[in-house]
């Protein structure tokens, strides 16, 4: 994938950011350019210390930010608003309602949209995307629990291009642009 060096990267839902750092990985292996800045989204800060040993590893990347907030916060700071070109999201892949809750809080904000719901990840993301961004989202249908994500997507997705494009170990890969015809 052809990358440019000017170009926003977000790792949301990040955790320790090794989606984000994977992809930078795989750029350096492929002698493709680096991203001029990448940021890694993650509500829970008990992730922040790994996150800064990981990214010790990547001594060319200069430009990083961990920011410690709630994808569901995005919209009350405008410079959010359509800076990212690319969006690379790993979320939790259970809803609370469909799904038996662990006895750890911990573990149940890793899989559980608890600190914000889908709908609110999938408006942050359109919100997050320049008009001709991607994002690549990772999500896992549940037929046991009653959910299809292709459809969950389509409920609240009306002003976004939503494409299954691959299984990456019995996960979808979605890619999610803005409609064209909307802007």
């Amino acid at each position: 994938m052809p990358f440019a060096a000017e170009q926003s990267v977000l790792d949301l839902c990040a955790g320790c950011g090794v989606v984000g750092l994977d992809f930078l990985f795989h750029l350096e292996q492929a002698k493709a350019q680096l991203p001029d800045r990448i940021d890694f989204l993650e509500v829970q800060n008990i992730y922040q210390s790994h996150f800064i040993k990981n990214i010790s590893e990547f001594e060319t990347l200069k430009r990083y930010q961990f920011l410690l907030m709630n994808y569901a916060d995005v919209f009350k700071n405008s410079s959010f608003q359509n800076k990212y070109d690319l969006i690379l999201c790993n979320p939790p892949y259970f809803f609370p309602d469909r799904g038996v809750l662990s006895d750890s809080n911990f573990k149940n904000r890793c899989r559980f949209f608890l600190d914000a719901d889908f709908e609110k990840l999938i408006q942050a993301i359109e919100y997050l995307l320049k008009p001709h961004g991607k994002a690549y989202v990772l999500l896992k249908d549940l037929p046991q629990n009653g959910l299809s994500m292709r459809t969950e997507l389509q409920k609240i997705s009306h002003h976004l291009e939503i494409n299954q494009i691959e299984k990456i170990r019995n996960t979808d890969l979605y890619l999610i642009r803005r409609r064209p015809d909307l802007y």
